[in-house]
């Protein structure tokens, strides 16, 4: 590529200097034919008018003419050819018409320039001059101008060839490092072109006076543009992908989800159907069932609806200032009951009495009551529940964290980072046994994070687990009807 861009620029180069030489080698011509005639007819009219006052006799008319170096001719008034001293006068034609005659016929120097009729049809110049009532004229040849001048023209050539030399090795120079640097930017638009977006262009010096400096850099931005967007496209479509993969997923779960109660009702209302409505051992057992069922449905549609509300920027917060310690009571005093019925304990862990939080409180009852009740689900009898909070410092924003720690049967370690996807269960026997959704702990960190705060979990096998999270202490500035932000909302 470079070596044939170097050879189309010396080639132009070349054609260049071809045309300027050739307009030298014309101008100069011309400029040197000029000048010579210029000048040989100052000398013809000089001899013409010396020759005007001498004894022209027939004797001594060719000397004269010889002399002179050219051809001699008297001319009368009337035009007729009195004497030449290269042909017979009585066979010539009449010059009254001729214009170097006409001139010096009115009493001046003529001159003119042009082919010979007797001479065949040699260049010749011609001067007349007023003689004896009548003219005389002196022609000379132009072959000697001609040769003239084409020697200037071999001397002008050979000195313009040797000034072209050091212009063609000049115009190399510059061809070879201007074809480099094309070449090079061929080249990164070629790797650009096949998707090599990380390629740049070595940079062609420093000055923004430098054309490709300029360009080179230009063209690096461009480059690095371009892998930039790429990237992008590359990361959202992953995300794409991340999210394609999620909604399947979430199909394939709600559908699971739905069927198994809905098989359930269906199977015992039939069963009922059948006649087993009028066996009173087993009737009320299977509206029991039913009722349960259904239940778990209504508990099913009202999460998925939460979720998606949450999800889809249709949820609506009301953002206020709360003491969080009222929060925590509230929170107990709902779930009291059914800790109280399993035999557990709801042991409170206050924060300074002063402390409050910017969040919706039925969101935050929300999430309270899910982590109090997925605590629920896997302490045994004689365990005890801790929900508590504290003031965080250090960080970005001022935040309370509040915990719900259980001693219940902990989680595997594996299972800590997906926990908080939709539908995952670690116990997914159990999990259906009690009643559970999958969709809580989802639910819990769209919440939070919505509020502008995070979640997280530690757990021991055996010894129980904790969830964290957190909620901001002063306005973050998040509108009441602004859906989830989706750095606030990533999986």
């Amino acid at each position: 590529m470079t070596a044939k861009i170097f050879l189309k620029l010396i080639a132009a180069v070349f054609c260049v200097l071809i045309i300027s030489l050739v307009a030298v080698d014309f101008m100069a011509s011309k400029i040197a034919e000029s000048s010579y005639v210029d000048t040989l007819s100052r000398e013809l009219i000089g001899k013409c008018r010396i020759l005007s006052l001498a004894d022209l006799t027939p004797a001594k008319f060719k000397a004269f003419a010889q002399a002179a170096g050219g051809r001699l001719t008297v001319i009368s008034a009337d035009g007729r050819v009195t004497a030449d001293s290269d042909n017979a006068a009585e066979r010539m034609e009449n010059h009254r018409s001729r214009p170097e005659v006409v001139a010096a016929m009115q009493g001046k120097v003529g001159l003119s320039r042009r082919p010979s009729p007797t001479m065949a049809g040699t260049q010749f110049l011609y001067i007349a001059v007023p003689f004896e009532s009548g003219a005389l004229r002196l022609a000379v040849p132009l072959r000697s101008v001609d040769a003239q001048v084409n020697a200037v023209r071999f001397q002008m050539l050979g000195a313009t060839t040797l000034a072209f030399l050091p212009a063609i090795l000049i115009s190399a120079f510059f061809a070879r490092y201007f074809s480099a640097r094309l070449g090079s930017i061929i080249e990164f638009a070629h790797q650009l072109a096949q998707g090599n977006f990380s390629a740049r262009l070595a940079r062609f010096g420093s000055s923004n006076s430098d054309e490709f400096a300029v360009l080179s850099a230009r063209l690096n931005d461009t480059g690095e543009k371009l892998q930039e967007m790429f990237e992008q496209l590359q990361k959202e479509h992953v995300e794409l992908e991340r999210l394609e993969r999620i909604r399947k997923d979430f199909v394939i779960n709600v559908s699971h989800e739905l069927r198994t109660p809905l098989a359930s009702i269906q199977g015992y209302s039939e069963t009922l159907l059948d006649g087993a409505l009028e066996d009173p051992q087993h009737n009320t057992r299977f509206v029991q069932i039913i009722r349960q069922n259904a239940e778990r449905l209504t508990r099913l549609t009202a999460d998925l609806l939460t979720l998606s509300r949450v999800e889809l920027k249709s949820q609506r917060f009301n953002f206020a200032s709360y003491y969080v310690n009222g929060l925590l009571d509230n929170a107990r005093d709902s779930m009291k009951p059914m800790a109280d019925k399993q035999s557990i304990e709801l042991v409170m862990s206050y924060a300074d009495g002063t402390e409050e939080v910017f969040c919706d409180s039925e969101a935050m009852h929300q999430i309270l009551t899910n982590l109090i009740d997925n605590a629920l689900k896997y302490t045994a009898a004689g365990g005890t529940i801790t929900i508590g909070a504290k003031a965080l410092t250090g960080g970005e924003h001022e935040v309370v964290e509040v915990w719900v720690a259980d001693t219940g049967v902990g989680i595997p370690a594996e299972d800590l980072p997906r926990l908080f996807e939709r539908f995952y269960r670690v116990d997914k026997a159990r999990s259906r046994e009690l009643g559970g959704t999958g969709l809580g702990l989802a639910i819990v960190k769209h919440l939070t994070r919505a509020m502008g705060g995070d979640v997280r979990v530690e757990s021991t096998l055996e010894k129980g687990s904790t969830f964290y999270f957190t909620v901001p202490v002063h306005d973050l500035g998040l509108s009441p009807d602004e859906a989830i932000q989706p750095q606030l909302t990533a999986s």
